[in-house]
């Protein structure tokens, strides 16, 4: 979700007329950023570290019982699509839920699970009984694509309360990697090599979701002809860069691809859509002389 000038503006200025003093001061910074789908996430985790910095501030400078209702309203300065704020005290009532403040605000959730079985109520209390800053991670439903996701919670404790703001943080398993390395492929069957690799490159060309995206090298050269995570790197020769382990990642996948024709690829990399340096895995196949690849990440 992208916000447009016009909206950017009015949260602005409606933040500023509820007098909470942090008006998401980089807001429109962070609408920027996520214009490239690598910074998906981080953009995500911006809106809602600001958000939770302007709940903190509302609720120090105005007290529960006014800061309670700010956030239960729906149409208030506290909600805004999948952004709302969620407060539980050290018992685990839920004194505010923005989200869902019908059902959930004014119940005890201590025993609240998520889609895994994960008590997400228990552990947020016990992350913040060790610091009174911090995320949790559990997995939910996303209303906007009606899916099971990895959601964090930023939260923040003050004066017994733990105040909440979560992210969804969708995150590509081997399956949908596969399906989108096969996509590629019989694009780049079907189509033109300069347009599939205009394609593969291009952040909204079909070939970039959340934090998969497609690349192709070639055998010969080693150099990128499309990356969709980077596409100012085509024509670059990756065959010496490697991994933060020291691995020639790039050299293997091009061995692996002259021997087997496909196969799956194990290093570290950057994330682009959490700038954390984590576990990848990247499927390859090869075709004609060039081969695709399509990872996903694991923590």
């Amino acid at each position: 979700m992208q916000f447009s000038r016009s909206t950017l503006a009015a949260l602005v200025l409606s933040i500023g007329a509820a007098g909470m003093g942090t008006a998401l001061p980089t807001m429109a910074a962070e609408v920027a950023v996520a214009a490239h789908p690598g910074s998906v996430e981080r953009a995500k985790a911006g809106r809602a570290t600001e958000l939770l910095d302007a709940a903190v501030a509302y609720l120090k400078r105005n007290g529960t019982a006014q800061a309670f209702a700010a956030f239960n309203d729906p149409k208030g300065s506290f909600v805004y699509g999948p952004y709302f704020v969620y407060v539980v005290d050290g018992d685990g009532f839920m004194h505010a839920n923005g989200g869902n403040q019908f059902s959930l605000a004014g119940h005890n959730v201590i025993d609240m699970r998520d889609a895994a079985g994960k008590p997400l109520v228990r552990d947020l209390l016990a992350a913040a009984a060790k610091s009174p800053t911090g995320s949790v991670e559990y997995r939910w439903l996303n209303p906007e694509d009606n899916r099971i996701e990895v959601k964090t919670s930023l939260y923040h404790q003050v004066d017994g309360y733990v105040v909440s703001v979560g992210y969804y943080t969708p995150r590509a398993n081997r399956a949908e990697a596969q399906a989108l390395l096969d996509r590629a492929v019989d694009f780049l069957k079907s189509n033109q090599p300069d347009t599939a690799f205009a394609s593969f490159s291009n952040p909204r060309g079909g070939f970039v979701q959340d934090d998969q995206y497609v690349f192709a090298i070639g055998i010969e050269d080693g150099k990128y002809r499309a990356s969709g995570a980077a596409p100012q790197l085509n024509g670059m020769d990756v065959r010496g860069m490697r991994d933060a382990a020291g691995n020639t990642l790039f050299e293997e996948m091009i061995a692996l691809a002259r021997k087997s024709g496909s196969g799956t690829v194990d290093y570290v990399w950057r994330n682009p859509a959490t700038n954390a340096v984590e576990s990848k895995h990247t499927l390859i196949q090869r075709v004609g002389d060039v081969l695709l690849g399509v990872g996903y990440y694991t923590k």
